[in-house]
């Protein structure tokens, strides 16, 4: 083992007990690397800025997400920041997208008119369908999917904000996933 990484390990084992100034000293060190890393991926000084911000909060709040068994620190907080940077940029991604969706609203040159309403028709009919579907899934499986995909988290952000573990998060995301193609193609 590094020096450098019996060090985190202390100033990790001193962030587990609230101590500020191993805080510090952890942003001290990695900072710079975990902006290099965001920054390569967002490709933008200020989302590499939230991404770092976010990964940093992140290790604040919970700091047992470290598990010195799987390897050294300075790997863990990379990866943490990465997974949070890709995410950012699909987030980002998604956003932009719907944008331009909602901003192009003229209808296509020889478009008929009858397939949008048909295709909005059944959209709304499926709707329907899905939120009855949602309607009857666990509250703990609902909650996690709807964190997800109309709150936009991650599953680790799901994770931090409920105070479960990230496997935990996983696991009921499947199952309702699962109940939930089950109840539609029951429907459809």
């Amino acid at each position: 083992m590094r020096d450098g990484d019996r060090d985190d390990l202390e100033f990790h084992r001193r962030l587990s007990e609230g101590d500020r100034g191993a805080f510090d000293e952890l942003y001290r060190r990695y900072a710079g690397a975990a902006y290099g890393l965001a920054y390569r991926v967002t490709g933008q000084q200020i989302l590499a800025q939230d991404v770092v911000h976010d990964a940093f909060m992140a290790l604040w709040r919970t700091p047992e997400a470290f598990d010195p068994a799987r390897g050294p620190f300075r790997t863990f907080f990379l990866a943490l920041v990465h997974h949070r940077a890709v995410d950012l940029v699909r987030r980002e991604s998604r956003l932009r997208a719907r944008s331009e969706r909602a901003a192009n609203l003229e209808p296509l040159v020889g478009e008929d008119p009858a397939d949008a309403i048909a295709e909005e028709s059944y959209l709304g009919v499926r709707r329907k369908e899905v939120r009855e579907a949602l309607a009857s899934l666990p509250s703990e499986q609902r909650q996690v999917l709807e964190m997800a995909y109309f709150g936009g988290k991650t599953q680790v952000q799901i994770a931090e904000e409920l105070g479960i573990p990230l496997g935990t998060v996983k696991t009921r995301t499947f199952a309702a996933m699962r109940k939930l193609r089950a109840a539609l193609e029951e429907i459809s």
